[in-house]
């Protein structure tokens, strides 16, 4: 099986390309910004068609959430146009595609968990262009699976937990935001559900086509999940003094992009149809020494 990688840098990227080369039965493919500007069809379509993958990852994203409402543009160009161009390759040469999304479709107000069936009502330039990635895919590729995640952190690139451990480098007190609730994902788990899809469909036909949201549980707010970290960095070596945290509302941290109170995304639908349970980031913080840069 041929499998390509878009955006093989990123934390999903990295986790993938790690799982995906244990295989033996998978020859991968990796592309990342500097080698595939998917905002480009032609370069999207000439590397698509030179490889002829039996499936594509798109793991690439626009992930700047406060930078992308002063760079719509560029913002657009990766999160909308990008998929896009590798939706209509895909189709044109038979590829099923995977392709990476977010909480942020939704705007957050909703008491619940966020189920796939319903309406996304994005509130900022980031989830609006990744809303508009999701319709690209449903509209040019009949095969494909969009994957809705939250929070997500990893050995690499920047994230939640890296943030924190750097901050308590030269701040004894923290003052962490506790009215935003959401479940934490490892990106590791992302690249093993991703995969568990993959494998357990035997022909990648119309029919397993759909949106499924995949996040950790148990749900928490940035503020207990921050010192969730911090107990385990102390009980792991990482940390020798945890700090102390007061915990803050929105409102007292304002942003430029609005962050949604409720990134709760319901995991039912993924369990049903693949046997795959949300991630466990309490496990996932057991390798915490790795996060350390």
């Amino acid at each position: 099986m041929k499998v390509l990688i878009v955006g093989a840098r990123g934390q999903v990227g990295q986790c993938l390309s790690r799982a995906l080369k244990n295989r033996s039965e998978v020859e991968v493919f990796e592309y990342d910004k500097d080698s595939l500007d998917i905002s480009d069809f032609r370069l999207v379509d000439k590397v698509v068609s030179s490889i002829l993958p039996d499936v594509i990852f798109n793991a690439a994203a626009y992930t700047a959430v406060d930078k992308a409402e002063s760079e719509k543009e560029l913002c657009f160009s990766i999160n909308a146009n990008g998929p896009k161009n590798l939706a209509i390759s895909a189709e044109r040469n038979n590829s099923f595609l995977f392709h990476i999304s977010t909480d942020y479709v939704f705007d957050g107000d909703k008491a619940s968990p966020y189920l796939e069936s319903d309406t996304p009502i994005p509130k900022t330039i980031y989830g609006k262009s990744k809303l508009a990635g999701e319709e690209a895919v449903k509209t040019y590729c009949k095969r494909y699976v969009i994957l809705r995640t939250a929070w997500v952190f990893s050995e690499f690139g920047h994230n939640f937990v890296k943030t924190m451990l750097k901050l308590t480098e030269k701040h004894s007190n923290l003052s962490i935001v506790g009215d935003q609730l959401g479940g934490p994902t490892y990106a590791g788990d992302i690249a093993e559900a991703l995969i568990a899809i993959m494998c357990k469909s035997n022909k990648f036909d119309t029919k397993m086509s759909g949106v499924y949201h995949y996040s950790g549980e148990p749900h928490i707010s940035w503020y207990d999940f921050a010192n969730e970290i911090f107990h385990c960095a102390n009980q792991e070596g990482v940390l020798s003094i945890i700090p102390e945290t007061s915990k803050i509302t929105t409102l007292q941290y304002p942003t430029p992009a609005k962050r949604p109170l409720n990134s709760r995304l319901d995991c039912g639908k993924i369990y049903r149809d693949f046997s795959i349970k949300p991630s466990n980031w309490r496990l996932s913080l057991n390798n915490i020494k790795e996060y350390i840069e």
